[in-house]
C-alpha cells in the first residue's frame, strides 16, 4: 500500500483544546516511518471563532465548508497519484473534505468508526460543534451550507455508511439527537461484542463491498477506543473498543481491497501526559493498516519518508 500522509489539524468543528497537535504527535511517534509513508503536505486550518453562526446553529460553519474544499483538493491530489491518503486531524468535521474529494470522482461508501454517532441536529446540539454533527452533515442532514458543498450533497448516501463501535446511545437520548436513518447499517459496541471481533468486522464490511460502490473511506475517531487506553479525548465515555477489536476491523477493511483512504481524529496530546495513548494509537494504526515496519527498525528512514 502506497501511504501518503496529509496533515489536517483543523479544530473548526470542536475547540482549540489540543487536537490540532495530533499530526505532529503521531509523526513524532514514528507513524510515517512505520507505515513507510510519504508526506503529502499540510492543509492549514482557518481562523477559529467561538461565535455560533445564527444561520446554521454551528460554530465556524462557513470556515468548515471552505476548509472541506481545500482538504478535498489535497486529498484529490493523493488519489490522483494512485496512493492511499492517511489524513491526520483535527476534529471530526474534517471528514467532509475527503468525502467531497471522493464524491467528485464517483459513488463511495464510508466506514465510520467512532465512539459517538455524530448525528446531532444543530437545534439540539448543546455547543454548536460540528464534530458532533459531522456524519449528519456528510449524509445531507442539516444546513445546506454544510450538506451541499459544491452542490454535491449528500457527500455519501445513508445506505452507503456503516457506523461502527459507537456507545453514546444514552447521551443521544439525553440531548435529543435525531436517530440514525433506518437504512444506515450500524454496529454499536454491544453488537460488536455480541457478534465477536472477526464476525463483526466482516459483517460491517459487507454493505461496503456492494458492486455499486467504487470503494469506501474510513473515518477513525480515537474515542472509539476503550477509555482505559485512550483517555486523551475531549469528550470521554466509559468502555470502548479494545485495540485488538480496532485492529481487526482495520485489517478487514484493508484486506477487502476496497478501502481508499483513512482519517484519524480527536486524539488530544495535551491530555496524554505520559504519551501512552498516542503510542497505543500509532501501534493500532500500524497493526491495522499492515504496511508498517516493526518498531526499532526505522533508523535508516528520515522522519518523513519522502516529501510527496
Amino acid at each position: 500500500m502506497d501511504y501518503h500522509l496529509l496533515e489536517a489539524p483543523s479544530i473548526l468543528g470542536l475547540k482549540p483544546s489540543g487536537v490540532e497537535l495530533l499530526p505532529q504527535r503521531l509523526l513524532d511517534e514514528g507513524l510515517a516511518q512505520r507505515l513507510a509513508a510519504r508526506h503529502a503536505g499540510r492543509v492549514e486550518p482557518l481562523a477559529y471563532s467561538d461565535i455560533r453562526d445564527p444561520r446554521t446553529g454551528t460554530l465556524n460553519a462557513e470556515a468548515i465548508a471552505r476548509y472541506a474544499v481545500a482538504l478535498a483538493d489535497a486529498v484529490g491530489s493523493v488519489l490522483d497519484r494512485g496512493a492511499f491518503p492517511v489524513i491526520l486531524g483535527g476534529d471530526c468535521s474534517i471528514v467532509l473534505g475527503p468525502l467531497l474529494a471522493l464524491k467528485r470522482r464517483g459513488r463511495y461508501g464510508l466506514l465510520f468508526i467512532d465512539g459517538h454517532a455524530d448525528f446531532y441536529q444543530p437545534e439540539v446540539n448543546p455547543n454548536g460543534e460540528a464534530a458532533s454533527m459531522d456524519l449528519a452533515f456528510a449524509t445531507g442532514h442539516g444546513p445546506r451550507l454544510l450538506t451541499d458543498i459544491e452542490g454535491r450533497g449528500p457527500l455519501v448516501k445513508d445506505e452507503d455508511v456503516v457506523v461502527y463501535g459507537f456507545r453514546d446511545a444514552d447521551e443521544q437520548a439525553q440531548y435529543g439527537s435525531q436517530p440514525l436513518p433506518p437504512v444506515m447499517p450500524r454496529f454499536d459496541l454491544a453488537a460488536v461484542r455480541r457478534l465477536g471481533t472477526v464476525a463483526a468486522a466482516e459483517a460491517a464490511l459487507a454493505p461496503l463491498r456492494r458492486p455499486e460502490l467504487e470503494g469506501f473511506f474510513i473515518h477513525l475517531d480515537a474515542d472509539c477506543l476503550d477509555d482505559a487506553v485512550m483517555p486523551a479525548v475531549d469528550y470521554r465515555l466509559p468502555d470502548g473498543l479494545s485495540t485488538q477489536e480496532l485492529v481487526a476491523v482495520l485489517r478487514a477493511a484493508r484486506a477487502s481491497g476496497r478501502a481508499v483512504g483513512i482519517e484519524v481524529t480527536i486524539y488530544n496530546p495535551r491530555l496524554d501526559r505520559d504519551g501512552s495513548a498516542g503510542r497505543a494509537l500509532v501501534q493500532a494504526l500500524v497493526d491495522g493498516l499492515g504496511g508498517g515496519l516493526e518498531q526499532g527498525t526505522t533508523d535508516s528512514l528520515s522522519p518523513l519518508a519522502g516529501t510527496g
